[in-house]
């Protein structure tokens, strides 16, 4: 079967642009392939509302089942792209079906990076990626009481957050000798590890796993490389992703960490474009980026760009993170910062920390402080150059700081 415009992966880019095709006026045939074999639905509040049972499967779903009929988009689920032949224009699937296309937009996202040490295939080791995978999560609570929570990024301190809520004992293992080391300065790090020792999480710094141990098939304990075992029903592992792109890059598109984009998405293979946490973008930051937005504003441009109104990708980046009553908001790169300033006061659970290169603001860290994070918008845009001292005053409101 042959689409005018066919995506790979039903993730929030692949699904943004679908829909931002027909928005624009897309007249052409349009297909969605993907691996999974559910509707496409809302990958954020898996770790967060779906987990804790807040919202069921039907409140994530991003559209409803009629929505897709009604605008000709053919949802082509259960089929996994394992190879793509650039110059047929087609690409093949593990279960031996072809599609054909005129244009690509790759969207697969990645897959949860896995432990490499002994054990690993036990039973009761879990990632969140899928619905399938926080199901699997679910399907054994009941019969668990111990939890082992492997990295310390947002993934792992959401799901520790919710099982802690749940009543599981929760133990978080982080390499490094803070968490969130990699995407936040110190004092976000350093708050959120008080937080979750607060309510009860033990939070392991600069510990590393040896191997995982069972009985019968199924994981009874984590060992750990100093020697100690920890009892564990269940292991969480939240350590990263590993872009979907070896069928684009055995095809010869060009890539590192990712498929390379340019600035309207468009990879090294004609009539082939990438999207999402599988992109990286050559011009600008040069940076792979995860998150909904950056996958929905890529697909939104892709969609102007095919129907004949190309226009830049720019948008400015932002995420959330919910952990247990505290909203992070996060807009801007913090990478490459050199300095950063505080506003507010983590004790009172309600502060921004502002980050700064060669004294520009680049990013926001809003903790329950969603004034700043919305105000604070028009100075990363900006580019905006604020003494530290100005910035650190919270009785001077960010908005103010614009005009300077």
């Amino acid at each position: 079967m042959n689409y005018d415009c066919l995506i790979v992966g039903s993730g929030h880019g692949g699904v943004q642009a679908a829909i931002s095709l027909r928005q624009h006026g897309f007249p052409g045939s349009i297909g969605l392939v993907s691996d999974d074999c559910d509707l496409p639905y809302e990958r954020p509040p898996l770790s967060k509302d779906y987990l804790s049972g807040a919202r069921p499967f039907e409140r994530i779903l991003i559209r409803p089942p009629e929505f897709w009929a009604a605008r000709n988009i053919d949802l082509l689920l259960g089929n996994e792209a394992i190879a793509l032949e650039a110059r047929e224009k087609r690409i093949l699937c593990a279960n031996g079906t072809a599609f054909g296309y005129g244009h690509l937009i790759w969207a697969a996202g990645g897959r949860p990076r896995k432990m490499t040490c002994p054990g690993q295939e036990l039973g009761g080791i879990h990632s969140v990626r899928s619905r399938g995978d926080v199901d699997g999560i679910m399907a054994e609570l009941g019969n668990v009481q111990h939890v082992v929570v492997i990295g310390g990024g947002y993934i792992g301190l959401e799901a520790a957050a919710v099982l802690t809520k749940v009543g599981k004992r929760v133990v978080v293992l982080e390499a490094m000798d803070r968490v969130l080391a990699r995407v936040a300065a110190e004092p976000l790090s350093r708050f959120y590890e008080k937080e979750h020792r607060d309510h009860g999480v033990d939070v392991r710094l600069g510990t590393g796993v040896e191997s995982f141990v069972g009985h019968n098939g199924h994981l009874t304990g984590v060992r750990l490389t100093g020697g100690e075992t920890l009892s564990a029903d269940m292991a969480i592992v939240g350590i990263g992703i590993l872009p979907c792109v070896e069928p684009l890059i055995a095809a010869g598109a060009a890539g590192s960490n990712g498929v390379d984009i340019d600035e309207h998405c468009r990879t090294s293979l004609a009539d082939v474009f990438a999207i999402g946490d599988c992109a990286r973008m050559v011009s600008g930051h040069g940076l792979r980026i995860e998150s909904v937005q950056n996958a929905s504003d890529q697909a939104t441009a892709v969609a102007k760009t095919l129907c004949g109104r190309p226009v830049p990708y720019a948008s400015v980046p932002w995420f959330w993170s919910n952990q247990y009553d505290l909203r992070l908001q996060t807009v801007g790169l913090s990478s490459g910062y050199d300095r950063t300033v505080v506003r507010g006061d983590p004790n009172e659970r309600k502060f921004s920390v502002v980050y700064l290169r060669e004294g520009v603001v680049i990013a926001l860290d809003c903790v329950n402080a969603v004034k700043d994070y919305v105000e604070g918008r028009a100075l990363v845009e900006r580019g905006a150059r604020i003494a530290a001292d100005i910035l650190a005053d919270a009785s001077i409101t960010l908005k103010s700081l614009v005009s300077r």
